[in-house]
């Protein structure tokens, strides 16, 4: 049996991850890493309410096999560009370092369609800086999850998001062949592709929408 850690469990693609891994057999303990507490009825479950910024003084607890990172934020949640940019690149790039040195096996990075470490847009610059770091760290087995914009019901309001769903889902008859890539998916369809992902230890590093979908229609 394994241990699975997971970072962001209660976000748009975290909450169905965890209630996958619940229902996963093959795991018979769930590390959530958390700001604040949730009620959680899993026996699997071992909550560890923290402070972010003390990673340092819980590295003992991530320990396990399989370590999934779905953390994220906005400019409107965090305004200031340093916190900001600890959240989306320095968070990510410590979990994983301590990860690696505690001998996690396999670790799983939810990035964004289009992440880039040169592009000039702040969000997609520390997705791609993050997704460089993790992979340079040499895990047994890395995958980096880039879907485009997720569908899905948010505890936040994000009114940006909504108009862009509102275009994505009335014009997804235009996503076709290579420009499936950036079609719109359900946040419960990544968390599954996410499971196959990591079971199979699929050969590709980078899987974005069209192949997270791909992996979905397989298991129908």
């Amino acid at each position: 049996m394994k241990t699975a850690i997971l970072f962001g469990a209660t976000g748009l693609v975290g909450k169905h991850l965890l209630s996958l891994l619940i229902e996963n057999n093959e795991y018979d303990k769930i590390k959530i890493f958390l700001r604040k507490d949730i009620i959680t009825k899993s026996q699997k479950i071992e909550k560890y309410v923290i402070d972010f910024n003390e990673l340092e003084n819980h590295k003992d607890k991530i320990i396990g096999d399989d370590c999934f990172f779905i953390i994220g934020t906005t400019r409107r949640v965090t305004p200031k560009k340093n916190d900001y940019i600890d959240v989306e690149l320095n968070l990510p790039v410590k979990i994983s370092k301590i990860a690696k040195d505690n001998n996690v096996k396999s670790f799983i990075y939810v990035s964004s369609g289009g992440a880039n470490a040169n592009s000039r847009n702040l969000y997609l610059q520390n997705k791609g800086k993050a997704e460089q770091e993790i992979i340079n760290l040499s895990f047994e087995f890395t995958a980096i999850i880039q879907p485009s914009l997720l569908l899905g019901d948010r505890n936040e309001n994000r009114i940006g998001e909504k108009i862009a769903k509102f275009i994505f889902i009335n014009l997804s008859f235009i996503f076709i062949g290579k420009l499936r890539t950036f079609k719109a998916i359900h946040a419960k369809n990544v968390a599954k592709a996410i499971i196959i992902i990591n079971e199979r230890k699929l050969d590709d590093l980078f899987f974005t929408s069209d192949k997270l979908e791909d992996l979905n229609m397989k298991i129908k």
